[in-house]
């Protein structure tokens, strides 16, 4: 059955003819962000010089379907941001063509409907009654500094074209994102602060959260990233007990129970499309047993090792070697490697990694794992230079069924992540203000259910 099968929209003539009479414009405020634009600006620049007489279409994509004529909420693609910084009010369908032997950005997109066209009340998907206005041509021109024209133009244009299709591309828009510049730096930074507040919003719920679990925790996490933010960086793992062993549990329809942790991986996203990316482990009930606390402070130790390393002219790998060190060298205290630490830690053994089976950071923007395109030179293997953003997140993960691990830690999933930036001298840790270290972790939530 088709939407028409079932649409009840007048079809008259009369009808028709009146509903296009008696409209006046709506006269939007256009603010333009100076910093946002001379940033997709550079970044277009660098794109065209990098890819000579070309005509690079970079589209931002419609949202896709979710079940039948339902669609998924709608994000624009991260390249197509990442040139014109339009973020969440970005239309969809929208496509910028850079002409590079000409040096000119174009921006197609399809303009509001005139009043007396059926689309304006008639049309679901893009009508102006069934989704709201979209901006008209000028405003676009002038919030974003590009000129802008009409998409029905888009298929008259000839050349030699290249899009997101091409892997090359694909690249080098990847590796254009490594180094931030400092506005980027700021709205992450900014995405951070309301990721904490998410946090705090979260906790607030952890006393009442047997009632739904691990989905009151959720549900308590989107309510802030909605209302500081655009939206979710990325589905929110709320796991408690042994879910949080799984490390992309997203499913969140555990119990919470006293006693055990709950591990909160969540990110919110701004307007502009930068992401925060915050793990934090949480007692249950307020406080860490001695067992929870001597895991968790490994996880601190191998997490403030990574640190230590964070300054210009190391490598991106060695926040990973040094994090892997402290874990190694604890599990054979513990006395579960098969192998002395120094023997796990070969490249050929690893061992230790039985219980940390991921990396120790990624880079962090528009994507919250950002830069995923890059050679492998580009990220692993690269020195650290200023502007560069990205995680520190060791974990220890001893799922229940785990007969090597000590049988008082299995069921027990820790692990700490924190959001960097690469400075001249060193870095600057954005997520210095969310506590955790044990005792600041207890603080933390006590503080915040004592004052709700």
């Amino acid at each position: 059955m088709t939407a028409d099968n079932r649409s009840r929209t007048p079809k008259d003539q009369a009808f028709l003819e009146f509903m296009k009479t008696g409209w006046s414009d709506i006269n939007a405020q256009v603010s333009p962000n100076q910093p946002a634009i001379q940033e997709a600006k550079h970044k277009r620049e660098e794109l065209m010089d990098a890819f000579p007489d070309q005509l690079i279409f970079i589209g931002a994509g419609k949202a896709p379907t979710r079940s039948n004529d339902t669609h998924y909420k709608f994000r624009p693609s991260t390249e197509f941001t990442q040139l014109t910084n339009w973020g969440s009010s970005t239309v969809e369908e929208s496509v910028l063509v850079l002409d590079s032997k000409q040096k000119i950005s174009t921006l197609y997109l399809r303009p509001t409907a005139d009043k007396d066209s059926d689309e304006f009340f008639a049309n679901t998907e893009i009508g102006e009654f069934w989704v709201g206005p979209r901006p008209d041509l000028n405003q676009v021109e002038k919030l974003l500094e590009i000129e802008t024209k009409p998409l029905s133009e888009l298929d008259s244009l000839s050349g030699k074209k290249i899009d997101l299709s091409n892997a090359e591309l694909k690249q080098f828009l990847s590796e254009q994102r490594i180094i931030k510049s400092q506005w980027e730096v700021s709205e992450i930074k900014n995405a951070v602060e309301a990721t904490k507040e998410g946090f705090e919003n979260l906790i607030t719920k952890i006393p009442d959260a047997s009632k739904r679990g691990e989905r009151a925790l959720e549900t308590a996490f989107f309510q802030k990233a909605r209302l500081l933010g655009n939206d979710l960086g990325y589905e929110t793992i709320a796991a408690s007990g042994n879910h949080a062993n799984i490390l992309h549990w997203t499913k969140n329809d555990g119990d919470i129970t006293p006693g055990e942790l709950v591990l909160v991986d969540a990110g919110i996203e701004l307007d502009s499309l930068f992401t925060a990316d915050i793990t934090r482990t949480l007692p249950i009930s307020g406080k860490f047993s001695q067992v929870q606390k001597e895991i968790y402070d490994v996880v601190l130790e191998a997490a403030d090792a990574a640190f230590e390393v964070c300054k210009p002219g190391n490598r991106f790998r060695d926040m990973h070697n040094e994090a892997m060190k402290v874990i190694a060298q604890h599990c054979e205290r513990w006395g579960i490697l098969p192998v002395s630490a120094e023997e796990s830690l070969k490249s050929e053994n690893q061992q230790h990694r039985r219980w940390m089976v991921h990396g120790t950071g990624h880079h962090l923007g528009l994507d919250v794992h950002d830069c995923a395109q890059a050679r492998k030179e580009m990220y692993l293997d690269t020195e650290l230079k200023p502007g560069m953003v990205f995680t520190i997140e060791p974990g220890l993960y001893f799922h229940e069924n785990d007969e090597l691990a000590p049988k008082e830690f299995r069921g027990t999933g820790i692990r700490i992540e924190d959001n960097v930036a690469i400075t001249e001298t060193g870095y600057n840790w954005l997520s210095s203000s969310i506590p955790r270290t044990t005792s600041e972790v207890e603080t933390w939530m006590q503080s915040i259910w004592d004052r709700n």
